[in-house]
């Protein structure tokens, strides 16, 4: 293993789609800017073009082929073929297994054995991909910045992106499920005919400053991740605190006092995975449990 394995490893994980025809295999990587500028008021698609360039400079000297790349207002996508037989197609399969995207794709086992410079390394192409750092992302107050990595439809994949942040001492702050007793506690969409309205993507949620031992290689993401880590320090200075005394704990490190929440029809819904089909719960914490993100 080495970091740029590691770095690939997390793209394909985190928003890749594998293509397997006859003879070839294709990879293809989706970088989505749902933004049309950054925190700077740039033009997010040149930022993204430029993060192409630093990208293939990681990427292609492992390849050993040039990556493609495609970009429209709201997506880039990197793209490159190899051989089935080539070396890096076997390779890539060991850790992916079957899986064809990030759909159904997991943390392999062995990637909690890599070194931790390899797991930030894995993390950071899987942020690239996943991650969105944006000033309306704070918590309660505006300089209490946060990393937002958003899943879709991959419980667990969820638990196991926690649990490889764990490993490298990064505390989640909190897990937005897609989960009716979350996204619609107080039952309002389902009484106004919106059954599904929950079924959304997952929602990762990392202190800024915890987040910035991982960081990004798309520039405009840690242009903004190095000035929302500057304003979440000073922010909390200024309160007379250190922001690690705050940031710097586990859920179950914390006092955990829920809201009680109304029982929702969803919570038996075939949706959900069948460890926590069936059940009620009152916040994130107790899913995270259920599914395997705890102490």
């Amino acid at each position: 293993m080495n970091s740029e394995m590691a770095y690939l490893l997390g793209l394909i994980c985190g928003n890749g789609e594998v293509i397997r025809q006859a003879d070839d295999t294709i990879f293809s990587i989706e970088i989505p800017h749902r933004k049309i500028v950054t925190e700077t008021k740039q033009d997010v698609k040149i930022f993204v073009k430029a993060s192409i360039s630093d990208m293939r400079n990681i990427l292609e000297p492992l390849i050993g082929t040039s990556i493609s790349f495609v970009q429209n207002k709201g997506v880039t996508y990197i793209r490159f073929t190899k051989k089935n037989e080539d070396y890096l197609v076997r390779e890539i399969v060991q850790f992916i297994g079957k899986a064809a995207n990030h759909r159904n794709m997991r943390v392999s086992s062995k990637v909690f054995n890599f070194t931790t410079d390899e797991k930030v390394m894995f993390l950071r192409g899987f942020s690239d991909v996943t991650g969105y750092i944006r000033r309306s992302n704070y918590f309660y107050q505006k300089h209490k910045h946060r990393v937002y990595l958003e899943i879709p439809h991959n419980w667990n994949l969820v638990v196991d992106i926690c649990n490889l942040l764990k490993s490298i001492d990064v505390p989640v702050q909190s897990i937005d499920w897609a989960h009716p007793n979350m996204r619609d506690p107080k039952r309002k969409k389902y009484d106004e005919g919106k059954p599904d309205f929950w079924k959304k993507e997952h929602q990762i949620k990392i202190w800024a400053n915890e987040f910035s031992k991982i960081g990004f290689e798309v520039i405009h993401k840690m242009e903004a991740l190095e000035l929302f880590v500057e304003e979440l320090n000073k922010g909390f200075t200024l309160g007379g605190k250190s922001s690690e005394t705050v940031t710097h704990r586990f859920y179950w490190e914390c006092r955990n006092i829920p809201k009680l929440k109304p029982n929702h029809p969803g919570e038996y819904d075939n949706f959900l995975p069948k460890e926590i089909r069936g059940k009620h719960y009152n916040g994130w914490k107790e899913i995270a449990h259920d599914l395997g993100y705890h102490e």
